[in-house]
Formats: structure tokens, C-alpha cells, sequence
């Protein structure tokens, strides 16, 4: 049995100006097919809560950390938005408690299905959405996910952006800031390696290799990092 949607209300302090959108958010598709409801269930806003949260995700990034070119970004933004990511808030959020299921789905332990949890999270973004407006939106992410994803930056910026630690590196040292340039590519057209090499001025550094060039660039400026005095 499902807890009332004023429970979760109170849980993250918010209370709806059009209760309808709050339930539509909280309903599985089976049990609106079971109980005829034509459009009743959270898939749209499902869709549309996705996109917020991506642009939540964007916008917080760029004011962060400003200095972070569009691969970092790319990546971290990825790890945020990741299933994994947001079913923790969904899961300290209890979402599982609240949402309308099937019964089918109900017997299979479809409440503690962190992939129903994650679309009820995104789908409750979306109400917010249209019940208030972008900045009530975004504030309701900013303050459920914001510690997680701050220890996520944190971690991804101290341990893989090689790149912007080498460059910030050379540039207080006064020395030349690192070139990169690929110098071979090995394997089919579907399954490439790139190979990087990086130089501090004229000297040779270190070279990397990846799938992609901007992984081989990586590499090859985290095997820099190991190096450069």
C-alpha cells in the first residue's frame, strides 16, 4: 500500500498548487491501465523531467567550475545524470513508498525497483516544472542532489582531468603550456586507438593512447603529471 503524496510533500518541502500533477508523477503506466486512466501516468513527465535535470546539471557545472572544457563537463555531467546517480536521491527520498503501481508490478517488489524509482524522480522534477516554473524546479534538484553531486565533481575533477591539472600546473611553474598532437591511429574505422604525443615546449613528455583522442590526451597528461618537476 502506497503512502499519501502529502507525505512526501512534507519530505521535500513542497507543496503543490495542482495536486493532480503530484499523483500523475507517482503513477506506474500498469496502474493507470488497470484503472482506465487515459494519459494518467508518469511517462510524459518522465520525458520532460530528464531534460531539466540535464539542464540543472549543465548550468551548475558551467558556474562551478568555470575553467572545465566541454570533454570534463561532458563526462561529469554523465556521471550526474547516470541512473546510479539519481537513484541514491530517490532511494533517500523513499520514492518506492509513494508510487501508484500495478498489481502485477506491485507482487514482483516493483517499490523497490530503483529503475521505477528513478522515473518517478525524474517524472516529480517535471511537476515541480509545471506546477512552478524553472527556478522552483531547479532549486528542488540543487537542494536534494547538490551534496551528491558536489562529492561526484570533486572526485571526477581531482582524479581524471588531467588536462586542466597539467595546464594549471605549467602555467604556475611559468613554463609553456602542454601541445598534443596525435601521432598514429591503429585498429578498424568501428574500433580506432588514438595515439597522443604531449610535449612542454620542444621537449618530448609522454605519450598516451585511448579509444577516443580526448582519452589518449588524458593519458598522456596524467603520465605527465608523474613527470613534470
Amino acid at each position: 500500500m502506497e503512502k499519501e503524496p502529502s507525505e512526501l510533500e512534507e519530505k521535500i518541502g513542497y507543496h503543490f498548487k495542482d495536486q493532480s500533477l503530484l499523483v500523475k508523477a507517482l503513477t506506474h503506466s500498469a496502474y493507470a491501465n488497470e484503472h482506465s486512466l487515459i494519459c494518467g501516468n508518469n511517462e510524459r513527465l518522465e520525458f520532460l523531467g530528464d531534460s531539466i535535470i540535464g539542464f540543472v546539471v549543465s548550468e551548475f557545472l558551467l558556474k562551478q567550475h568555470p575553467s572545465l572544457q566541454e570533454g570534463p563537463l561532458t563526462q561529469l555531467k554523465a556521471q550526474l545524470v547516470s541512473a546510479r546517480s539519481l537513484s541514491r536521491v530517490a532511494s533517500r527520498l523513499e520514492l518506492g513508498k509513494f508510487l501508484r503501481l500495478g498489481k502485477g508490478v506491485e507482487k514482483i517488489g516493483g517499490r523497490e525497483n530503483p529503475d521505477l524509482q528513478v522515473d518517478a524522480l525524474e517524472a516529480l522534477v517535471a511537476a515541480i516544472f509545471l506546477d512552478a516554473g524553472i527556478q522552483r524546479a531547479t532549486h528542488f534538484c540543487l537542494s536534494q542532489l547538490k551534496s551528491h553531486w558536489e562529492r561526484i565533481v570533486s572526485d571526477q575533477v581531482t582524479f581524471k582531468d588531467y588536462k586542466t591539472r597539467l595546464q594549471e600546473k605549467m602555467h604556475s611553474l611559468g613554463r609553456p603550456l602542454p601541445k598534443y598532437s596525435v601521432i598514429k591511429i591503429l585498429g578498424p574505422d568501428h574500433n580506432p586507438k588514438f595515439f597522443v604525443q604531449l610535449k612542454i615546449g620542444d621537449e618530448f613528455s609522454s605519450e598516451g593512447q585511448g579509444v577516443t583522442k580526448k582519452d589518449a590526451e588524458q593519458e598522456a597528461a596524467r603520465l605527465a603529471l608523474e613527470t613534470v618537476k
